[in-house]
């Protein structure tokens, strides 16, 4: 049976395996559950149409969320390429779309939270076009970012609460970082490269939101973080490496997350939670 704990872990069993980590993780996740391969492959498939649907209607929304605070930032994205060019657009929209779906209550796959939903969307999505894959492909890069995800979650946190937004946007976007040096046929110690580079670019990134929404400043973010997935997933490919190793970026994470004051981990105590304009707009909404 497999004994994955970190980055390296996965690595090591997909080098002695011949395998991508995809398929190291697909396993570890069957042995795990005790699920059939099929019925764990069928699962992600779902979640992978709940993803497009929302990756997919949010951008063609033009309207504010019930609390007014965000809406539309996908749909006017889209509408403009002056700068970033079509993937990095297209990774940006349809993370916006997807936090935006998310805010305003629709369904929308956690990966790994709902305030971090749009980036391995994003960044996944714009890659498949790019290359034009097919479904199985984006299914594996799921796999991939699920089995970074799982590691950090098990040696630091994902939360928010626990280790600021750089647990949740940040754990994300390295999740999404790995997954598409895969799908673009990159190793898999190139895999662990990507996800050194992107997590250790976004530690300290707080957790402040207004009114305690997960709105601002985290829509937004999503979209800036699915754009850095794809930056880290660049110099990857390149073979750029990180002189930090992805397992201490992440235990670096990890003790970050335990300095942080309280006040900066989704209290909405600090930040921008307690600008001028963020008290006007709490007061407002809990009126």
């Amino acid at each position: 049976m497999l004994e994955i704990k970190y980055i390296a872990d996965l690595v090591i069993a997909a080098d002695n395996a011949g395998k991508k980590i995809s398929e190291i993780v697909w396993q570890w996740e069957c042995e795990q559950s005790g699920v059939l391969a099929e019925s764990i492959w069928e699962k992600m498939q779902a979640r992978l149409e709940t993803i497009k649907i929302s990756a997919y209607t949010g951008k063609q929304q033009q309207g504010k969320t019930f609390n007014g605070l965000v809406g539309g930032d996908a749909y006017r994205m889209a509408q403009t390429d002056q700068l970033l060019g079509g993937t990095v657009t297209r990774a940006v929209t349809y993370a916006l779309s997807v936090s935006e779906v998310n805010a305003d209550m629709g369904k929308i796959v956690a990966c790994p939270t709902a305030g971090s939903c749009g980036i391995v969307p994003g960044a996944l999505l714009a890659t498949a076009e790019l290359l034009k894959s097919d479904n199985d492909v984006i299914i594996k890069g799921l796999f991939t970012a699920a089995g970074i995800g799982t590691v950090i979650a098990k040696n630091a946190s994902v939360a928010g609460a626990i280790g600021g937004c750089q647990a949740e946007c940040g754990s994300a976007a390295a999740m999404a970082a790995g997954a598409v040096v895969e799908m673009m046929g990159g190793t898999p110690r190139q895999v662990s490269q990507a996800v050194a580079l992107t997590l250790k670019n976004l530690l300290g990134l707080v957790c402040d939101p207004v009114a305690g929404l997960v709105e601002v400043p985290c829509v937004k973010r999503n979209g800036f973080a699915a754009a850095h997935a794809l930056v880290g997933a660049q110099m990857a490919l390149a073979e750029i490496e990180s002189v930090i190793p992805a397992d201490e970026v992440i235990e670096a994470m990890n003790q970050i997350g335990l300095a942080l004051p309280s006040s900066l981990k989704e209290t909405s105590e600090a930040g921008l939670a307690k600008t001028s304009t963020a008290l006007s707009i709490t007061a407002r909404i809990l009126k």
